[in-house]
Order: C-alpha cells, then sequence, then structure tokens
C-alpha cells in the first residue's frame, strides 16, 4: 500500500483566532472599534449607516462606544468590523488612497450591486453582503 504525502513547503498555515474565546474577544476589541471608527470617517458614512454596519446598533449605545471602545464585542460584531477592515486593505492595494476611499460611495455597474453604491449593498445584506464583497475585492486583488 503506497503513502502520498504533500511534498514540502515553506508554506505556514495561519492559526485562526477563536471569536468565542472571550479572552480573545476582550484582546481584539479595542482596536477593532478604533479601526471601525477609523474607517468610517475615511469613507465619509453618516452615523445612521455606521450603526447598520455594527448590526443596527442604538444611537445612544453607537455614541457611548465611540467614546468608551474599551469594551468586549460579541463575535457578530467583530466579524463585520473584520471584513470592513479587510474590504478597506484591499480597496487601498488595489486603489490609491483617494479612489480607495470614495468606491463605497460610488454607483457600481457590478452585477453583484446592480448599479448601486457597495455601501448601499452591504447596508442592504448585512454580513453576509460584507463577506461578498471582501470576496470579490481579494479576488481581484488577486488577479482574477
Amino acid at each position: 500500500m503506497l503513502n502520498y504525502a504533500y511534498p514540502r513547503s515553506r508554506f505556514e498555515p495561519t492559526v485562526l483566532v477563536d471569536l468565542n474565546a472571550k479572552a480573545e474577544r476582550e484582546r481584539l476589541s479595542k482596536s477593532a472599534l478604533k479601526g471601525f471608527f477609523n474607517l468610517v470617517a475615511a469613507w465619509k458614512v453618516r452615523d445612521e449607516d455606521a450603526r447598520q454596519l455594527l448590526g443596527g446598533l442604538s444611537n445612544s449605545a453607537y455614541y457611548d462606544w465611540k467614546k468608551h471602545p474599551e469594551r468586549t464585542l460579541e463575535v457578530d460584531c467583530i466579524t463585520r468590523i473584520s471584513y470592513l477592515l479587510g474590504i478597506y486593505k484591499a480597496l487601498h492595494i488595489i486603489y490609491g488612497d483617494k479612489l480607495a476611499d470614495e468606491w463605497v460611495s460610488l454607483p457600481n455597474n457590478n452585477q453583484i450591486f446592480e448599479g448601486r453604491t457597495p455601501l448601499a449593498y452591504m447596508l442592504g445584506g448585512g454580513l453576509l453582503a460584507m463577506q461578498t464583497v471582501r470576496q470579490l475585492l481579494d479576488a481581484r486583488r488577486g488577479g482574477l
């Protein structure tokens, strides 16, 4: 019987972060919120839309989070922020800074967006739409 093995490589898989572990969420939450608030400022996202991107946060909670980011976020919120920061990073790799920050607010003819802005698409589709936009930009960044 033959034993097959993959050839050796220098590739090392990334260690996945367990967001179900409270300690990991505690470690990531403050920097995730700082990144999110910087991102919405760069994209010039209205506070109402920013609250929706976080999963429908109330007005008072949003401003409290903005003033006091020292908190532990839930898995859903950290996941949303992670997708958005990945989108931000991909845009800045693909485009220059000016277009990268405007891209989410520009009408887009890609069949995914159907003429809407990527921001409107993400606001309407929530977490799954954010994941789709992230995958689209990662594919473009990879040359597909």
